[in-house]
């Protein structure tokens, strides 16, 4: 089913709520990353998911089908945590296993310090710990960095979805073959779902204040995944275990062989066994509890 939800006047975000198609744990809320739709999340990773869980994706403001409004309606990275509220309000759930992806990762960690009644557990994908300074650790690849200060130049179709392929070659690392038929195909996708071929860029612009809290994570209960992905560009190893050394004991630690910064077929099936897994096993120490 899909929904729009209202988030602030004037600002509505598209919501895909799915039934879960076999025994029910509880729902699963899917949180993409900066600039990217709720459609990023592979069909075939939702539905392994499904197969167990109600699952939830949606558009970040300024993505997809949801409200392009950043201009009139400005906001702070932070804010869009309080986005991922409002639709599990919307969709009538009082809790459900976050899974966030880079950005979508940094509002879970936000979710679990200033909400964690809302989450059964939290799975962190790709994503560096709350911090003003990144904690000192490497940050993203120098051609990572040229490439994204052209993310909002005006481009025609054509050429706009050859920089996309390009910038997914570059965020998928190179221990697992790039399929650049595999990413145009998920970018003509995500162009059909938006209505509209423009490279969405207000995220970059957003207020990043509310996110240096990385003293606060130790004070985590929310049962947590972190995943390391060795290949990714974008917060490159030890980040992820600095994270869950970080969260501390609520954390635990799997890495995906091969993955970069990026969800491409060859990831999915054990990405989706490890959220399986640990939803599973929080739903199984809640219950005991």
């Amino acid at each position: 089913m899909e929904r729009d939800v209202e988030v602030e006047p004037g600002v509505t975000l598209w919501v895909e709520d799915l039934p879960a198609q076999g025994a029910g744990g509880e729902p699963v809320l899917l949180v993409m990353g900066a600039n990217a739709s709720g459609m990023a999340w592979p069909d075939a990773l939702v539905e392994r998911l499904r197969t167990r869980h109600r699952v939830v994706r949606y558009d970040h403001r300024d993505t997809g089908r949801s409200s392009y409004a950043f201009d009139e309606h400005p906001y702070a990275v932070a804010d869009l945590a309080g986005d991922a509220t409002a639709v599990l309000d919307a969709c009538g759930i009082a809790r459900a296993h976050v899974v966030g992806m880079s950005m979508g990762g940094t509002l879970a960690q936000l979710l679990a310090l200033d909400a964690p009644d809302r989450l059964a557990s939290v799975t962190l994908l790709c994503t560096a710990a709350l911090s003003a300074d990144r904690d000192g650790l490497p940050g993203p690849a120098p051609e990572l960095l040229r490439m994204w200060q052209e993310m909002a130049d005006p481009r025609d179709e054509r050429s706009e979805l050859a920089w996309r392929v390009e910038h997914w070659r570059r965020l998928h690392g190179t221990a697992l073959a790039f399929d650049a038929r595999e990413f145009r195909a998920l970018e003509q996708r995500l162009n059909a779902h938006a209505g509209r071929s423009d490279s969405p860029a207000a995220h970059a612009q957003a207020d990043p204040g509310g996110l240096d809290r990385g003293d606060e994570l130790a004070t985590i209960t929310v049962p947590t995944l972190v995943v390391e992905a060795p290949e990714d560009p974008v917060n490159p190893p030890p980040h992820a275990s600095h994270l869950a050394e970080r969260i501390g004991s609520a954390a635990r630690l799997v890495t995906i062989p091969g993955m970069g910064h990026a969800l491409p077929a060859g990831v999915v099936t054990p990405v989706a066994e490890a959220i399986l897994s640990h939803a599973a096993s929080a739903e199984g120490a809640a219950r005991r509890r």
